[in-house]
């Protein structure tokens, strides 16, 4: 996430993505966040994992209101992200990659820079349908925000990370 140098990270102890997306998008609308913030998940192991969020605009700092508004939600935050691989939730464009779509309109609609074929060498054609399912998810990766793609049914691909995951162990 070098593209971010003003950024900022809330560990609030989530225990789930699912929690995490929604704490980026609840913040996103109550905060009124500007247009081009990068909402991030972080995937913190240790002795407690949990899931950290990160907030980032790329050329300017966060407005002093939504700090503001951070800290009257009780958010503590600390400068900087967890680590350079976050996983994008909040980017600019994700609200137009609806639908199924091509690989090129992904990249021109979005700050998403590279897509790829999971266990593929190869990058697939721009020309290729994205069924994006409503939940694309790109994590950063050398700096660059990159999609990981898998082929589904009828020659679409589709997002690596599904909407709605079964839990471990969801039938016993």
């Amino acid at each position: 996430m070098t593209r971010a140098p003003h950024a900022l990270t809330l560990d609030p102890g989530l225990r789930d993505l699912r929690a995490a997306d929604h704490l980026l998008h609840t913040l996103a609308t109550e905060l009124a966040l500007p247009q081009g913030v990068f909402g991030c998940t972080h995937l913190i192991r240790g002795d407690r994992p949990r899931v950290a969020v990160s907030l980032a605009l790329p050329s300017r700092p966060l407005p002093r209101t939504a700090l503001e508004g951070l800290a009257a939600l009780g958010h503590e935050t600390t400068d900087g992200v967890p680590d350079d691989t976050g996983r994008a939730v909040l980017y600019p464009g994700a609200a137009a990659l609806t639908g199924t779509i091509t690989l090129a309109e992904t990249l021109s609609r979005s700050a998403i820079t590279a897509v790829v074929a999971l266990g593929s060498p190869d990058l697939p054609p721009p020309q290729t349908r994205l069924m994006t399912r409503d939940h694309v998810r790109p994590q950063w990766q050398d700096g660059e925000l990159v999609l990981t793609v898998m082929p589904a049914a009828g020659d679409l691909l589709v997002p690596f990370e599904v909407p709605d995951p079964t839990p471990c162990c969801a039938d016993h």
